[in-house]
């Protein structure tokens, strides 16, 4: 019998226990298979396993695999059999137990390694023939014949320097520019095949591709680098037989392409055409249907018209059927598009769903469906009639401690709602204090379930948490990604503010008693807040950006920072109103400031500056100084260790409860 749902939202380690869902596969003859990720006994890793669900619900979820390195990844080969990726050890020694290879696990029998490589092997997708289509990655000026040998010098010798040519140099928590990332095809034998011997450092970095059904081309993005530190994101066609590359759809000064998907009768490609940012314009995502023949200069294509959803994934139902998910409304939804009309018909509408899997019988699909209440969760969609049912699936939670809430105001003609999450035990007679998170993005919503800022864990100790949709959030059209734009701080905290005062005319709730909390952009929107406001008890700032022309220039994303916001002296006005850094002396509100040493996104600068500011223009004595610094040495942008997660969460509800509530100070050292 499976264990019964966690309810105890006071217990944190016991959240970040609950095993979460990660990946859905459905095959051709109906079967359903799960990845499962859950905390390691020490809480040092989260490790994946593959769980068989039961799409009728009569039968407990088996587990298939067991290994200490985890399985991931899972797809269904034309055969039935069950490929997945996986470090575990390779009994016969043929894979490198280091990096992950690619495995077949049949019905009956047990997994066997279909191809691995030096630099590890991805999943992209399997043709009808049982080739794969598979990424991996070479020494920089490397081959695959070459890659196992210079590896293994570049080890023995601790060589670690990179010699860079040109931007991008770091990706969110790694560097690029070391390796040369590769398509590989893997024959129904096991032989490995390059499809881009002649790829550089940069060509497909975080390349998004897809086969051809019938295995005779690769539909691909391919990058290249242009003047001023640019990139530039074509899409174009390997045909397999003769690794002939031809541009399908060029990648411009305006527009770039991303996310190709192929038809299951390799007529059709879906595809992304992303806009340019601007200083006036956001970028703008476009969701296009193409003629494999269409886009070399024969049939226009379909634009699909997804209204105000921001799309954040696709797949094909059939050769006529795209089946559409992403944000909506401060939810989600998932469309059903006429591949031939680009006609659009909604299927559900009251959850944010992502790994959209189409059953085998037609008809039907399976997804993972979130909400705010409840984590992903594996569910059975009628594509007829969007009825959802459960399929069963370890993991779970009970009902949250507080009640969930829709609120919304008017913030000067603007209509600007988001969840309000309360205690059950608030009343006028004690009344809850109050947290507002501030979410990062900007482009994001507050939809679906968060292991990382679950605001049950702060219900659970009695504060309730408003958590904002404003201006640039995701689901409200490209009217709503621009509101605010570029980044402006006070139309963002007009907005937020203006929601939190509808609320905290509220008996239950206490407007004496506040903090307010963000990550990422919601860290940069802390940190301005704390040299603006001073209604606050307590600030708690994760990964956010303080000195913008330093972060601008050192972050990842360089070239789109600085093409937006330009340089300080070119823009002092904007830098001097927007640069929280700016600010700093006017700060007498408590921060928390947490960051990770690995985040290049938002480089941990931003924070060592920032903590400066702080401490040296304490005018206190030292022992009175009331901020804290939270520095996790091998986290990157996000807090993904469950045993620094533990922390995390501990530190920041301590600080809360210290200044909101008047607790103990929290210890000088945490253990």
């Amino acid at each position: 019998m499976p264990a019964a749902p966690f309810d105890d939202f006071t217990d944190i380690d016991g959240l970040l226990r609950v095993p979460r869902l990660a990946g859905l596969a459905a095959s051709r003859d109906g079967r359903v298979v799960a990845a499962i990720a859950q905390a390691d006994e020490h809480g040092s890793r989260m490790v994946s396993s593959l769980w068989e669900l039961d799409p009728a619900g009569e039968r407990e979820p088996q587990r298939l695999t067991w290994s200490e390195k985890g399985e991931s990844a899972p797809r269904f080969a034309a055969d039935g059999s069950l490929l997945f990726a996986s470090a575990r050890p390779d009994p016969t020694g043929s894979a490198d137990d280091d990096v992950p290879a690619i495995w077949r696990l049949p019905e009956r029998g047990e997994a066997s390694v279909v191809a691995s490589a030096p630099g590890g092997l991805s999943l992209v997708a399997v043709a009808d023939d049982g080739t794969l289509l598979t990424t991996t990655e070479v020494l920089a000026g490397g081959s695959l014949a070459d890659d196992a040998e210079r590896r293994t010098a570049r080890k023995e010798s601790k060589r670690t320097g990179i010699w860079h040519t040109g931007m991008p140099i770091r990706y969110w928590d790694h560097e690029v520019g070391d390796v040369s990332p590769r398509l590989v095809l893997v024959s129904p034998a096991g032989e490995l095949r390059d499809l881009a011997p002649d790829a550089d450092m940069v060509a497909l970095v975080n390349a998004s591709a897809d086969l051809v059904p019938d295995g005779s081309a690769v539909v691909t993005t391919w990058t290249e680098r242009v003047a001023g530190g640019e990139t530039r994101s074509s899409l174009v066609r390997i045909d397999v037989a003769s690794g002939e590359r031809r541009v399908l759809l060029p990648g411009t000064a305006d527009e770039q392409w991303s996310g190709p998907a192929v038809s299951p009768d390799g007529t059709r490609v879906a595809v992304t055409r992303l806009t340019t940012s601007t200083p006036t314009d956001t970028t703008y995502d476009f969701l296009e249907l193409h003629s494999l023949d269409g886009a070399l200069g024969g049939a226009s294509p379909v634009t699909v018209d997804v209204g105000d959803l921001t799309v954040t994934e696709y797949v094909w139902a059939d050769a006529s059927t795209l089946l559409v998910a992403g944000d909506l409304h401060s939810r989600g939804a998932v469309l059903v598009v006429d591949a031939a009309t680009g006609a659009v018909r909604t299927l559900v509408d009251d959850a944010a769903y992502g790994a959209l899997a189409p059953a085998a019988a037609a008809g039907s699909m399976f997804a993972l469906r979130s909400d705010l209440a409840s984590p992903a969760t594996p569910v059975r969609i009628a594509l007829g009639t969007g009825e959802a049912a459960r399929v069963p699936a370890p993991g779970g939670v009970g009902a949250p401690p507080g009640s969930l809430e829709w609120v919304e105001t008017d913030a000067h003609g603007v209509t600007v709602g988001g969840w309000l999450c309360t205690p059950h035990a608030a009343s006028a007679a004690e009344p809850a204090p109050v947290m507002l998170w501030i979410h990062g993005g900007p482009h994001g919503s507050y939809n679906a379930w968060s292991w990382r800022w679950n605001p049950w864990l702060a219900v659970a100790r009695g504060y309730a948490v408003l958590l904002p949709d404003p201006a640039m959030s995701t689901g409200y059209g490209h009217a709503g990604l621009n509101r605010g734009w570029p980044r402006l701080a006070d139309v963002v905290w007009r907005e937020c503010e203006a929601l939190l005062d509808a609320v905290l005319e509220r008996p239950a709730l206490d407007g004496e008693r506040t903090a307010v909390l963000g990550g990422s952009f919601g860290g940069y929107m802390t940190n301005w807040i704390a040299g603006h406001t001073e209604r606050f008890r307590a600030i708690v700032t994760h990964a956010g950006l303080w000195a913008l022309d330093q972060q601008h220039a050192t972050t990842d994303a360089a070239a789109q920072k600085v093409r937006v916001h330009g340089h300080a002296d070119e823009l002092p006005d904007w830098y001097r109103a927007y640069s929280p850094h700016h600010h700093a002396s006017a700060i007498t509100t408590p921060m928390l400031v947490t960051h990770g040493n690995r985040d290049y996104r938002v480089p941990v600068s931003e924070a060592l500056r920032l903590w400066w500011d702080l401490v040296s223009g304490w005018p206190g004595t030292p022992e009175t100084m009331p901020h804290r610094f939270l520095q996790f040495t091998d986290e990157n942008h996000w807090v993904l260790r469950p045993s620094n997660a533990r922390t995390w969460n501990e530190a920041v509800l301590a600080f809360c409860d210290q200044h909101v509530r008047g607790a103990d100070p929290v210890p000088d050292a945490l253990r």
